[in-house]
């Protein structure tokens, strides 16, 4: 391999001679050979908006000529388009501000920016980082990489299941099936009132996760160093979240107390709470799903849902409700995920918390995953999903808990009589209540309909 001499303030170091990352990346790329996890595209694409934007309003500002500015917001559109992503090589488990992920970026879009120019214009430090510090860019890249998250990504992949579920409602409101509280018998209810307890829960956590996530518009940019906005001109904040708001269409502004986004995560903590919410739905809601297509002849099997795959290596014809255990599976490790962000967002020591990159990581995580398995639960699983409505109606007609019509006739002590009469010899309810002589035939008729319970 060939290589070049760069160097920063400790001296030359050796870089690859085709990587347009300078000293301070290979540096870092050197001292933290920590597993496989690299800094989230994600995150990256949101430092490259960021530096367009800082890079436009310090040219506004007077600080900056116009040819540099655009060299830079050049090279931070071929980012954004994905151009370099071998360029940022860079390990989450570096130091906590994010400073070599900052300075990955500074080096990247400089030694791109001179080579399109075909001479040094730019400096990382100087032209591309100008009025900035990577205590402010890092957080201000955190909220723009998350609130793009939530917005673009989740936010749609919950509304999509929302209408989904809305639809298998609309086809079910005719189907009445037993009720079940603490795994056993309960009252009858509606099929589709069932489905509208999955589809409130989505759409009560998809609400909160939009309400938690304003905060994250707010943004540390202009703050600088420890939050007095050191080299930062009068006015960089506020115009610089305006150009982002303007780049990314999403409502960014400038967070009056720098004091506090410098060294506060609770956006992300509140923010991701929401997610986990959302992703305890999911376990309920698949859980059911997979409980309910139990069988199919030595279960519930009160629904059919998709064979996707075959489910065993050795039982012939098995299917498996896979898409079901792969939500349950996403929401353990949000849960895991929520657990880490938390620990870290309470290490904030003075003007700075110095865990950003592990609690980034774990955000845009669970963001990710969640937002792929509700798109494909959706497709995989609820588009195919289809009532049995003849084993619903004969589990219907079998349970003991229709005798709780009947309190209000015969009482409560009767009626639970009637009922383990029926349980302990294996009789049908009516059959029960006529031999404690409890009712007529014709009471009794007239009494336990199902659909007068719902």
């Amino acid at each position: 391999m060939e290589y070049r001499i760069e160097h920063d303030s400790l001296g030359e170091v050796r870089v690859p001679a085709d990587r347009l990352w300078g000293a301070q990346t290979q540096r870092s790329f050197e001292n933290f050979p920590i597993g496989g996890d690299r800094m989230p595209r994600e995150l990256i694409r949101a430092f490259a908006q960021l530096k367009k934007a800082a890079a436009l309003v310090n040219c506004d500002l007077g600080r900056l000529d116009e040819r540099r500015a655009q060299l830079i917001s050049q090279v931070c559109d071929e980012i954004l388009a994905g151009e370099h992503d071998g360029e940022f090589p860079l390990s989450v488990w570096q130091t906590g501000s994010g400073t070599q992920t900052n300075m990955n970026l500074n080096e990247v879009i400089a030694n791109r920016g001179n080579a399109i120019a075909g001479e040094a214009l730019l400096h990382p430090n100087d032209t591309v980082n100008m009025s900035q510090s990577s205590n402010d860019t890092f957080p201000t890249a955190m909220h723009i990489a998350a609130l793009t998250a939530v917005h673009r990504s989740l936010i749609p992949a919950a509304d999509e299941m929302i209408a989904e579920l809305s639809r298998l409602e609309r086809e079910n409101t005719d189907v009445i099936k037993i009720g079940r509280t603490h795994l056993q018998d309960a009252t009858p209810l509606r099929f589709s009132q069932e489905i509208s307890g999955w589809r409130g829960m989505l759409e009560s956590t998809r609400d909160a996760l939009a309400r938690s996530s304003d905060a994250l518009a707010l943004l540390a940019l202009g703050g600088t160093a420890v939050g007095t906005g050191l080299n930062a001109p009068q006015g960089f904040a506020d115009r610089a979240a305006e150009k982002l708001a303007a780049l990314t269409s999403l409502p960014f502004r400038s967070d009056p107390n720098k004091f506090r986004a410098l060294t506060s995560r609770d956006a992300l903590v509140v923010s991701h709470g929401a997610i986990k919410a959302m992703a305890g739905c999911m376990m309920k809601i698949a859980n059911d799903i997979r409980w309910l297509a139990s069988g199919p002849r030595c279960g519930i099997g009160e629904i059919r849902i998709p064979e996707n795959e075959p489910g065993s290596s050795i039982m012939p014809g098995k299917i498996n409700p896979t898409q079901c255990e792969s939500v349950t599976m996403v929401a353990v490790q949000v849960m895991a995920n929520d657990a880490a962000i938390g620990f870290a967002a309470s290490q904030g020591n003075f003007e700075l918390n110095v865990f950003m990159p592990v609690i980034i990581f774990n955000y845009l995580h669970s963001a990710r995953l969640l937002s792929d398995s509700i798109r494909s639960f959706t497709l995989r699983c609820l588009s195919g999903l289809t009532a049995d409505r003849e084993r619903m109606r004969e589990n219907l007609d079998r349970s003991l808990m229709l005798v709780t019509c009947l309190n209000p006739r015969i009482g409560y002590e009767n009626a639970a009589r009637a009922a383990r009469l029926a349980y302990t010899e294996g009789l049908t309810l009516r059959e029960a209540v006529l031999r404690l002589r409890l009712l007529t035939e014709a009471e009794f008729d007239e009494l336990v309909d199902p659909a007068k319970m719902v």
